[in-house]
């Protein structure tokens, strides 16, 4: 006969500690989650009310056309022997003032001299029975020896100054010879390459700002007088016009043949106070600021100025720092001003150094 199987009773009192157990990690569980769920609150929270800066910068405009070169005399002759021969004398010296017509240096003309003075005594003895025709071909050869003796002259063109001088007494010249310089700098001129695409922008009279290194890059003003009305190409391939420039009034440091760079002014330099759009608020539609020191709220004028920005026509100076009142709603915002393309038009931040955030106006956090 066989027992039957014996079975154990269940036991109640670690069923009831099992379940104390997983209530405890529960428990615990929630209170890790609950704890996590304050800590991102309070950190988004912190993120939420982070102020953001931005400057209003002062900006300089210039419509211009950059231009290099090298200034000359209002006049200028250069000192030759019109025909050969021996220097006789020498009126002059370097930097001495002459006038127009004045004899600056004789060659020996004792032969032309005899010439003319035998030909006046031909036209002398046959003047009652010389022909008409005979009495002119006799004048015009007269004429012809007093150029001669005037060929053994070098003679001042206009008035002026000196500027070189190398011959002296007894020395022996061919004709075209050089041996000096005559000027004229009552002013200054020069001629300066303007590019094809903008002659359209050259007015006559417009204000020329030339920088001369000999003068530690101080400036000098001149203007425009004119350009021919054709074109010419450079051996680079490049189609450029000729402007003509002057300066009336230089220091007396700048002498003819001076290097310089400078502009043409195209129109007037303008400045305006540049500031991100999203430093503007709006209250019953009208615009305003608020700087960052006080929070005080300004009103504004403005004009927009690109994609991201405004011009501040009036109420703000340039220089403040403005609180942020609208959230750019996407990143990677165009940043590009209008007008950086034109290599001719030049914006210039005054403010000095790099711009809050990486571009003019911020954004960035102080």
């Amino acid at each position: 006969m066989s027992c039957p199987y014996l079975t154990r009773a269940p036991n109640k009192e670690g069923i009831m500690k099992k379940k104390i157990k997983i209530i405890l990690i529960c428990v615990a569980a929630l209170v890790v989650i609950a704890a996590g769920l304050v800590v991102l609150k309070t950190v988004l929270s912190s993120k939420g009310t982070e102020k953001v800066y931005y400057t209003a910068n002062v900006e300089t405009y210039e419509n211009i056309i950059e231009i290099s070169g090298t200034v000359t005399a209002a006049q200028e002759q250069t000192l030759q022997a019109r025909s050969a021969g021996t220097v006789t004398a020498v009126y002059v010296k370097a930097g001495d003032k002459v006038k127009k017509g004045d004899v600056i240096i004789q060659l020996d003309d004792s032969e032309q001299l005899y010439n003319l003075e035998k030909q006046e005594y031909n036209m002398a003895t046959k003047r009652l029975t010389a022909s008409e025709r005979e009495r002119k071909l006799l004048e015009t050869e007269r004429n012809s020896l007093l150029q001669k003796v005037e060929d053994r002259k070098v003679i001042a063109t206009f008035d002026g100054i000196i500027a070189d001088l190398d011959v002296a007494v007894g020395d022996s010249l061919e004709a075209k010879d050089t041996v000096g310089t005559l000027v004229n700098i009552d002013y200054l001129t020069a001629e300066v390459e303007v590019t094809e695409t903008d002659v359209s922008k050259l007015k006559v009279g417009q204000k020329v700002t030339f920088i001369f290194p000999a003068l530690n890059k101080k400036t000098v003003e001149g203007y425009v007088t004119g350009w021919p009305a054709i074109g010419e190409v450079t051996s680079r391939g490049a189609t450029v016009v000729k402007v003509k420039l002057r300066i009336d009034d230089y220091p007396e440091a700048i002498l003819p043949n001076f290097s310089f760079t400078g502009k043409i002014e195209i129109s007037p330099t303008e400045e305006y106070v540049v500031v991100s759009r999203y430093a503007i608020g709006y209250e019953n539609k009208e615009p305003y600021v608020v700087l960052a020191k006080g929070e005080q709220k300004k009103s504004v004028k403005i004009q927009p100025y690109g994609m991201e920005y405004v011009k501040v026509l009036e109420g703000l100076e340039g220089g403040e720092v403005l609180l942020q009142q609208s959230t750019p709603k996407m990143s990677g915002m165009n940043r590009n001003r209008p007008g950086n393309s034109n290599s001719n038009n030049k914006n210039k931040n005054n403010n000095g150094g790099g711009f809050p955030g990486g571009f003019p106006g911020g954004p960035g956090p102080m």
